[in-house]
This record gives structure tokens, C-alpha cells and sequence, in this order.
């Protein structure tokens, strides 16, 4: 194992460390606690938006936490939830009297801490939550059907989710317009990744899973969990094709529909790479007629030093579009 750290169950905590010396004027932390990390510029009267899950996919999450996007994130271990009382703890710290918005991937123990944090919150401190779970791999499950519960990861194109609840609290609408723009954009969003090499966990020290150098894996997570088949790698064209397909089959479009893309590297591949994936992306929807409203391209959501990329497509209305316009400022992410 090749990793720049000191002791592996130092990793989290130095990484934060460092975090809040590069960033002071963003982010804090609250509790005494440096995984309870709060915005900077706390917004009186406006509805708080709190995210939270495990370490090793910077930017996600906490890095989307600043001014015009998220307030507060509750940090785990490396690919661990953290804690209820971390969640509550942050909560607090960023209501303002307007309730707080809970938003966070479809994994069972952030589901689990994230419902008893919301509890504690409504009885022990009368703070109002409300909760969106993003849920957009399709390779990870089927459609969710009309009354059943969504079984599909969130993975990166929670992006997306952060910065258009961002742009409506921030634009002072009350929580539960907050929530239902959180939703909409959920609801509108689809993602399907590639994975080339594993990752390392460093309290592990050995890869997660084993792949061949002449292999991909189409629909891996970002944990590692299985994908939709593993086979020799092609050419980006491809792959791209593919994805996309799954992609746009997911969500009826028709000639004329706006999305916005977010390419993003799950930690160790070029940009360049990225941009010549970029580059079929663009010739792939031009063909079916669907228009691009902007495109996001880098590293939103990684696992540890994993070679590979995903796709996320968010469908756009007028709505949306203003919302993902809206100014925002994080460590990770600054849009003016």
C-alpha cells in the first residue's frame, strides 16, 4: 500500500484538520467535534440544509458545505456512517429558527442515523426536519414503481440535489418548498459509473476487490459493490455509448428536453480523460436531439484512489435551471 498518511486511524481526523486550516472562512466545526462540520456563515432565517455520510469521496460530502449550497455535514469513518448524535449535533448548530433539511444517499446506516437524529431533533429540541434520500444509480436497481421504496444508491449526481435545495433555501423559501425542489432535482437525476482499478481503504490496507489491468467493471459503486458486467476495457466511445443508453432509457426524453451533465472522476483518472468522455457525451445527446445546459466536469464524488468515471444527467425545467444557476460558495465548488 502506497498512501501519504500517518497512522491509518489518524486518517479522518487529520484530513479535517488540514480541511479547516485551508478554509477557515467557509467552514467550522461544532460540539468539540471536528467531524460535526458547519458552515462559516450561518444565514439567520433560513432553512439549514445538512448532508452527512463517509469519508474517502471528497469532494463529497462535506465539501459542498459553504455559502449557497449546504450548511452542515455530519462525517464518518472511511466508508462508515457517523453517528446519530453527530447528525443532532450539527443540526442544532445550524438551525436558525426555519427547520432543517436533511439530504443523503440511499445506504441503510445513514438512512438508520440520519431518521433517529430527525427524532431527536423534533422531540428533544422542537427543531423541525424534513428528509430527501437521494437514490439515482441505475445500475444499482430497477425503476422504483409507483408506492414502493427506492432501492437505487446515491452516488454522485447527489451534486446536483446539494446545489439546487442550495439555491432555494438560500433564495429564503421555507422547508417544505426546500424539500420539494430537493426532490424534484432527485427525482430528475440518473448516474451510471465505471470502475477500473480498486481502492484501498487505509485502515485495510489491501484493495476491496480485485480487477485485472485489462478489465472494467460498467455499474460499479463507489464502495465497490457489484456492477452490471465486468469485461475487457474498449474505447471511450463505447463505454460512454452505453452508459448513456441505461442512462436516457431510464427517464422518457424527447427531442428538445434541457440536462445538465456532470462528468466526474472517482479519483484517479486524468481530467483528460474526462474531457475526451466529455467530448462523445456531447456528440452522443446532440444525435438525440437533447440539449445541454451546462456541464460539470472534474472529481464531485470519489472512492479513494479508484480509477473510472460516472455520468449524471439532471432533466431541467425552468425552475431547476434557476436554482442551478444560483451563486454558491464551498471549498470544492464556487460558482458566482
Amino acid at each position: 500500500m502506497k498512501k501519504i498518511i500517518n497512522q491509518p486511524e489518524n486518517y479522518v481526523n487529520e484530513m479535517l484538520e488540514g480541511l479547516y486550516i485551508a478554509h477557515p472562512d467557509l467552514i467550522t466545526y461544532t460540539n468539540d467535534d471536528l467531524r460535526c462540520l458547519v458552515t462559516a456563515n450561518k444565514k439567520e432565517g433560513k432553512v439549514g440544509i445538512a448532508t452527512g455520510g463517509g469519508s474517502g469521496h471528497l469532494p463529497l460530502f462535506l465539501g459542498y458545505v459553504g455559502k449557497g449550497m449546504l450548511d452542515g455535514c455530519s462525517v464518518g469513518d472511511v466508508f462508515q456512517s457517523p453517528s446519530a448524535e453527530q447528525m443532532l449535533a450539527v443540526t442544532k448548530a445550524i438551525d436558525s429558527g426555519a427547520g432543517v433539511l436533511y439530504i443523503y444517499g440511499n445506504y441503510n446506516g445513514d438512512i438508520f442515523n440520519f431518521d433517529m437524529a430527525a427524532e431527536m431533533a423534533d422531540f428533544e429540541e422542537d427543531i423541525p426536519v424534513e428528509s430527501v434520500v437521494a437514490g439515482e444509480d441505475v445500475a444499482s436497481a430497477g425503476p422504483t414503481k409507483e408506492g414502493e421504496k427506492n432501492t437505487r444508491r446515491g452516488v454522485a449526481g447527489i451534486f446536483f440535489v446539494y446545489k439546487c435545495a442550495g439555491g432555494a433555501a438560500d433564495a429564503m423559501l421555507n422547508l417544505a418548498e426546500v424539500k420539494r425542489v430537493a426532490e424534484k432535482a432527485a427525482d430528475n437525476v440518473r448516474t451510471m459509473g465505471v470502475a477500473l482499478t480498486p481502492c484501498i481503504v487505509p485502515r485495510v490496507g489491501k484493495p476491496g476487490f480485485n480487477i485485472e489491468e485489462d478489465e472494467m467493471e460498467i455499474g460499479m459503486g463507489i464502495h465497490g459493490e457489484t456492477g452490471i458486467r465486468r469485461g475487457k476495457i474498449e474505447p471511450a466511445d463505447q463505454i460512454v455509448d452505453e452508459m448513456l443508453e441505461k442512462i436516457i432509457n431510464d427517464i422518457p426524453y424527447v427531442s428538445g428536453n434541457e440536462v445538465a451533465v456532470l462528468v466526474n472522476g472517482l479519483g484517479a483518472t486524468p481530467l483528460d480523460e474526462q474531457y475526451i468522455v466529455t467530448r462523445r457525451i456531447n456528440q452522443y445527446l446532440k444525435d438525440k436531439g437533447i440539449k445541454v445546459y451546462r456541464y460539470y466536469v472534474g472529481e464531485y464524488a470519489t472512492s479513494l484512489e479508484m480509477a473510472g468515471f460516472s455520468i449524471s444527467l439532471l432533466k431541467l425545467d425552468e425552475e431547476l435551471k434557476g436554482y442551478l444557476d444560483a451563486p454558491a460558495q464551498t471549498p470544492f465548488f464556487v460558482q458566482l
